[in-house]
This record gives C-alpha cells, structure tokens and sequence, in this order.
C-alpha cells in the first residue's frame, strides 16, 4: 500500500507563484496533496488519467486542472504511449488573492473559479487554446511584474471562459462549493441530509414557496445543474466514500445512497464518474493510501 505524499511547495512568503517546466517520457509522481493552489498543463497526453479527490478522467492530447489547497490529485500514465510529454505545473500560495480584492465586482468571476477549485475544476479545449500560447511563454520567463501579470491574464480568461467542470464531489473533498442564494442553500441542505430517502420535486418547491417548474429553473440558473443532477452528485458523492473506506457490497451501498436498484446505481455511476462502481473501487484499490 502506497503512501500519500504531502508535498511543501517551494513557494516563500515573498513569492507570487512557482513554475516548474518537465519534458518527459511518462507520469511517475505519487498521488499528492499540498497547501497551494495548482495549475497544471500537460499535453502530448492521450490515454493518460487525472483522478483528483473521488474523481477519474481519461484524457486526450491536451489536459489543464486548476486544483485546490489540500486536494489529493494524480496524473497517472493508465494507457499513454507518448514519450514526448510535456508538462507545466504553477503553484500559488492561498493567500495571494485576500478576500478584500477578490470581493470587488470586476474579480467575481477569479473569484467563483478559485472557490470551485477546491473539488477541482478542468477546463475544455477551448479554453486551453486561449491560454496556450501565454502558458508557453511563461515558461521562458523570469519572475517579475509582467510575467505577473501575464499569469493574471490566463487566470481571467479561464474563469470567464465559461468553459471548465468541477471534478471532485464536495462529500469526498469536505469542501462545499458556495452558492449565493439562501433559498439554494436551504433547498441543497435538504438534500444533503435526506438523500437516502425518496425526494419529491413537490417537496423541495414547497420548502421555498416555489412552484415544481420555477424551482427547477431556479435552481439551474445559479448552480448549472438540475436538482436531479445534484441528488445524484450527493448519492455518488456519498457512494464513492463508502466504495474506498468500507467493505460494503456495491448493492448494499447502492441502497443505503439512495437507490432503488443496482442498474440504476451503476448506470448513474458510470454517468458521472465514466466507470462502474465495481471499476472505481479496483482503480482507488491500486491508489490506496495511509494517512
């Protein structure tokens, strides 16, 4: 059984961020975990696997991840053939955006990003395009305020992109990813608290004095998910602790995270997590680590 590893980055209380360039033939480093924003570029990259938190990618040619402090992530070579990979890695301190900056209008968007990041957050290709070239050109530069501000750039045209998921469940991190609206909060408590029971559309509305279909907008234009959506993320959320730290059966799991059969439970897991519960707990098996 491996260990994870609790890196210290190498970044000083006088420094904005540190960048490290690799040229490499395959992905050996440990599943980690460290006390920093991370954003990481890797291309040449087909077949290789991202598994941040409770979650399990396949990627293709391009990836980027902007990960949060104390979030266990590793890129893992899985079925990469490549040996021409390239990587880039910016760590930044947590406190290099303090909150009194953040909270001004214009930064709402880096804001939002950054709170995400703490399940993980990868962007598409589209969004990996625009920041390409000034990724690169990072790399050959030396730290100083226009490199900065350089690096504030493609943060700011990665949050306003628009165009990036979150990754790991808030169950699995223990972070909750905020949202503005007290009547979402109140609706996604319920959840939390009830999703091993039968939830009704009827309920959640009545509990915000909404109607079933207002409710159901409501609810997607400030989280971008349905409420069905989000009731299946708590039950896989909740499923996928269970899969790594017991020795329940996946039909027992199934039932006690709310399902009401074992097709349904592995149909919705493999929907959001791309393999079966059974595939999921052999793949973390592989993964496993001491604290």
């Amino acid at each position: 059984m491996g260990k994870l590893i609790i890196e210290i980055p190498p970044i000083s209380d006088k420094d904005c961020y540190y960048l490290q360039e690799r040229h490499k033939p395959c992905f050996n480093y440990p599943l980690h975990k460290h006390n920093a924003f991370e954003l990481n570029f890797v291309e040449n990259s087909a077949g290789a696997r991202r598994i941040v938190g409770d979650n399990i990618e396949e990627l293709g040619d391009y990836d980027l991840a902007l990960i949060g402090c104390n979030l266990e992530h590793v890129w893992e070579q899985n079925e990469c053939k490549s040996e021409t990979i390239h990587e880039i890695t910016i760590q930044m301190p947590p406190d290099l955006f303090s909150d009194g900056w953040m909270n001004r209008r214009v930064m709402q968007p880096m804001k939002e990003m950054f709170e995400n990041a703490q399940v993980g957050i990868a962007f598409g290709m589209k969004a990996i395009m625009t920041v390409y070239d000034r990724l690169n050109s990072l790399t050959n530069s030396e730290p100083s305020f226009h490199a900065m501000q350089t690096m504030l750039d493609i943060l700011y045209d990665l949050a306003t992109s628009g165009d990036y998921h979150c990754l790991s469940s808030s169950h699995y991190s223990h972070t909750e990813v905020p949202v503005a609206s007290r009547r979402i909060q109140k609706i996604k408590d319920f959840i939390d608290n009830h999703f091993q029971e039968e939830i009704r559309m009827e309920t959640l509305s009545g509990m915000v004095n909404m109607t079933p279909n207002a409710l159901s907008r409501f609810f997607k234009q400030r989280t971008n998910r349905s409420i069905s959506n989000y009731i299946n993320e708590v039950r896989i959320g909740q499923a996928t602790l269970l899969l790594v730290d017991s020795a329940m059966t996946v039909v027992e799991i199934s039932y006690k995270c709310g399902f009401n059969s074992i097709s349904n439970f592995n149909r919705t897991f493999k929907s959001v997590k791309g393999v079966t519960p059974t595939e999921f707990r052999e793949s973390y098996k592989k993964n496993a680590y001491l604290m």
